[in-house]
């Protein structure tokens, strides 16, 4: 059995490692096409143009933009399950989610960098909520969660691709790990669902953009 749990680690390790180089070459074919576009200036008044249109237009339509009503159903692991629609919009204007973290929603168009990322400052909900879209996992904790666990949670997110950690003082649990969908609190580092947690949804079966970057985008 152990030898199946090895297996499978050593499998989900070995297609997150061939999902970073597919990243690093679509940035590289992206940097060289950027520098492309910028030398026709008209392509490039045109692309502007295009996008002004689709910025008004998302804006327009992301008024008090949220979740669709739902609610949370927790499993026998202690993992609850966000049960309604999320949206999956790239807005301009705040978006209000229905639960703190946010699993998922409406979000704006530039993700946080979630590349085994620790922050030391509270971050914008919306840039997150795209970095879950991407198949991250979030880590957030309180200020009354033990510095101790904080510190060695903060060492296993650098150690692994496709997370992130990040204070939230407005969330209910002093721990709590975030997937797009899906969410649990936890006691410590060493809490026996951290490591479940991270296996299950980092790159999960519940990402909307499998593979999609997790550099590349903001950081403090």
């Amino acid at each position: 059995m152990g030898s199946a749990k090895n297996s499978t680690s050593a499998a989900r390790k070995a297609r997150i490692e061939e999902m970073r180089r597919a990243e690093q070459t679509r940035e590289r074919r992206n940097r060289v096409l950027t520098i492309a576009a910028s030398a026709v200036v008209v392509a490039g008044l045109v692309a502007g143009s295009v996008f002004l249109v689709q910025s008004r237009s998302d804006d327009d339509s992301s008024t008090d933009a949220k979740a669709t009503p739902g609610k949370f159903v927790t499993g026998s692991d202690g993992v609850k399950t966000w049960k309604g629609t999320l949206g999956r919009t790239h807005v301009t204007k705040t978006v209000t989610y229905p639960m703190e973290p946010p699993v998922g929603g409406d979000h704006h168009q530039a993700w946080m960098n979630c590349n085994g990322n620790v922050y030391t400052k509270a971050l914008n909900n919306m840039n997150a909520v795209h970095s879950l879209e991407h198949g991250a996992v979030w880590v957030t904790y309180t200020s009354t969660a033990p510095e101790a666990e904080v510190e060695a949670l903060a060492a296993k997110v650098r150690k692994t691709p496709y997370t992130f950690m990040s204070p939230d003082d407005r969330q209910a649990d002093p721990i709590m790990l975030t997937a797009w969908g899906h969410q649990r609190a936890v006691t410590g580092a060493n809490d026996p669902a951290v490591a479940a947690f991270l296996e299950k949804f980092v790159q999960g079966e519940q990402t909307p953009e499998p593979g999609a970057a997790c550099t590349g985008g903001l950081s403090q």
